[in-house]
Formats: C-alpha cells, sequence, structure tokens
C-alpha cells in the first residue's frame, strides 16, 4: 500500500483562456501589436507555459459584453480556471467594459491576469508580416 496517492498530492493543470484584441488590419501602422492576434496568443501562451498552466482556448474579440457567453461557457462547464491577456490595453480593445469583466470574474471566482511584458516593437518587415497573414488568409499563406 506504499504506492497509494491522495488525488490532492496531483497538482491540477490550470486551464487558461488567452484573450486577444480583434482590430482591423488598417490600424497596422498606428498600432501593430493589437493587429497582431496571433503575437498576443503567443505572447499569452509563453507566460502560461512559464507558469505550468496550459492555454485551453484562445478568444479573439472586439468589445465583448463582460456577460457575453464566449467568455463564460467553458468557465461553467469547469474547463477553464483564468484568463489571461497581454496587457490592460489589449482587455480594452477586447471587452466593452473591463471593470465589469474583471467583478464578473471575481464574482466567479475565475482569475484574471495579463502578461505585462513589453509588447514587441515592429519593424516594417514583421508589420509586412503580419500585414500578409491578415490579408491573405484564404490564399493559402500561413502565416510564415
Amino acid at each position: 500500500m506504499g504506492n497509494a496517492r491522495s488525488a490532492s498530492a496531483v497538482p491540477a493543470t490550470v486551464r487558461v483562456t488567452a484573450i486577444a484584441s480583434l482590430t482591423p488590419l488598417e490600424e497596422l501602422e498606428a498600432d501593430p501589436f493589437l493587429v497582431d492576434s496571433r503575437g498576443q496568443h503567443a505572447m499569452c501562451a509563453r507566460w502560461a507555459a512559464e507558469h505550468g498552466y496550459v492555454v485551453t482556448r484562445e478568444l479573439l474579440v472586439r468589445g465583448l459584453r463582460p456577460d457575453h457567453r464566449t467568455l463564460w461557457a467553458d468557465v461553467e462547464a469547469g474547463l477553464v480556471d483564468l484568463f489571461v491577456a497581454p496587457s490592460h490595453r489589449v482587455l480594452e480593445r477586447a471587452l466593452a467594459s473591463v471593470d465589469e469583466f474583471t467583478a464578473e470574474c471575481a464574482r466567479r471566482g475565475v482569475r484574471i491576469e495579463t502578461v505585462g511584458s513589453a509588447e514587441p516593437s515592429y519593424d516594417a518587415q514583421m508589420k509586412a508580416r503580419v500585414h500578409r497573414r491578415l490579408s491573405m488568409p484564404t490564399a493559402g499563406y500561413d502565416g510564415r
């Protein structure tokens, strides 16, 4: 009986929903990070991995109401423990009200975090890659 372990001895994996902002391609020159949803999700995935968490869902939204079903379906199903976004700035673009969303997270007992890392600096080549990826998604371009 020496190999028996209690269920509490095995740490549970924290499941994360990564939130990115859906920002029109027209804003690429002025604010490339907000347009680069893939970069935002990658930042969240790195943060989750550094903490030993796993991203189970990626949301790409703009001005979403804090009570929208899209945000809460996985939480209600017991599939999400935490929301993460690259920054407060991204949350402000993604959600209609960050304060109301934060309050709803508290009410439901779900954590909300921001990565807090510096946003990358975009040179002309990086902007061109983002532009190609977003302007030609059905032309077979895979974003590389």
